[in-house]
């Protein structure tokens, strides 16, 4: 398995210079073969099969920045177009915005030139980069690959790619009927109700800082396009934006972390979030809540004790259903908060569904 662990790097002057060049290199040299490409397809009807080596003799200054960080601008380029050709509602390759897009290039670790030692992190062309390691490596993890971004708050971050054994699993040593099972339903307000007691209410964190947006934003939205001022300001912006991202990456971690370690399978909704974020006037709620990334991360942190998370359909009536029962209504507003049957059932409707989750999620296992 791969993981990968971001630190911040603090270049010095010299460094930040080459670092702008490499992306600037790398933009250019996407959409110079992007266009390419485009133009041999409408001239002939084939496929342009282009490298980085042709684009050096024309323009010299590709040869001042780190060659593997132009070869994965090639790679990521075919990349593109495979995921276009396999899924065409993914959309076709776009041109690299030098104002949008984000500041970042991959280089690969080929005859130990990417080196971890005493505080510093030896890139190619780059030299030693001073690193804040705020954690140590594991025994037996290989470094592959190292990609640096630039936030656009002018922080720099390098992501190291390692690779690793991964342990055994640990949940075939007990059958999935005795398992430890927990149920997660989405929510528009809390992100998650689990099936168990969690105490783990999200706090909604781009909510709490809508109001110093807000005025950061108008300020910036008062200076002249250009200026020292409109610079300094934007930057104000982008610390706010990244502020409310790290605390929602750190409130995620923290949760994943205990339901990966308290249980040995997860059953979530297989929910598509986008489509989600684009009805119902729900986006920011949505965007908030970050609960892709939350299933993502929760994820790759099963799998690494060698515990299961199981996709409910999203189809299946996890709202509509008695938990008690298993009596299914035929109809169920979303205004109803409260879920009740003539049962005598009477709970919270996203605690009914998450206990219908985790269940179907046992069925799935032991059928």
């Amino acid at each position: 398995m791969n993981k990968a662990y971001r630190f911040r790097i603090y270049p010095n002057k010299d460094q930040v210079v080459l670092l702008s060049k490499t992306f600037g290199c790398c933009r250019f040299l996407y959409n110079a073969m992007l266009s390419d490409k485009i133009s041999e397809y409408k001239t002939t009807g084939k496929m342009l099969k282009n490298t980085p080596a042709m684009y050096k003799k024309e323009h010299s200054f590709l040869k001042e920045v780190d060659s593997l960080a132009l070869a994965n601008v090639q790679l990521h380029l075919e990349k593109a177009y495979k995921n276009f050709f396999r899924n065409p509602s993914v959309g076709f390759p776009k041109y690299k915005s030098k104002h949008k897009s984000r500041d970042s290039y991959t280089t690969n670790v080929v005859s130990g030139n990417i080196v971890l030692e005493d505080g510093k992190l030896k890139l190619p062309k780059l030299g030693r980069v001073r690193i804040r390691q705020h954690r140590e490596i594991p025994e037996g993890y290989r470094l592959k690959s190292v990609t640096v971004s630039r936030e656009p708050s002018g922080k720099y971050y390098a992501s190291l790619l390692y690779e690793y054994n991964c342990g055994e699993n640990q949940a075939t040593d007990c059958t999935y009927g005795a398992a430890r099972i927990l149920g997660i339903d989405y929510a528009m307000h809390g992100m998650t109700v689990f099936s168990d007691e969690l105490d783990a209410a999200y706090p909604g964190y781009l909510r709490q800082a809508e109001e110093k947006l807000a005025r950061e934003q108008r300020r910036l939205s008062h200076c002249e396009k250009g200026s020292s001022n409109y610079k300094k300001q934007k930057r104000k912006v982008a610390l706010c934006h990244e502020k409310v991202r790290n605390q929602r990456k750190d409130y995620i971690h923290k949760l994943t972390r205990k339901i990966a370690d308290t249980y040995d399978v997860v059953g979530v909704e297989d929910l598509d979030m986008k489509a989600m974020s684009r009805c119902l006037h729900f986006g920011k709620s949505v965007m908030d809540n970050s609960y892709g990334m939350f299933r993502d991360i929760l994820t790759y942190k099963l799998e690494e004790q060698g515990k299961k998370l199981v996709k409910i359909d999203r189809f299946f009536p996890s709202s509509k259903k008695c938990c008690k029962c298993g009596s299914v209504k035929k109809e169920l507003k979303l205004s109803e908060r409260i879920y009740r049957c003539n049962c005598g059932n009477v709970m919270d409707r996203d605690k009914n569904a998450a206990i219908n989750i985790r269940e179907e999620a046992r069925r799935m296992l032991t059928a």
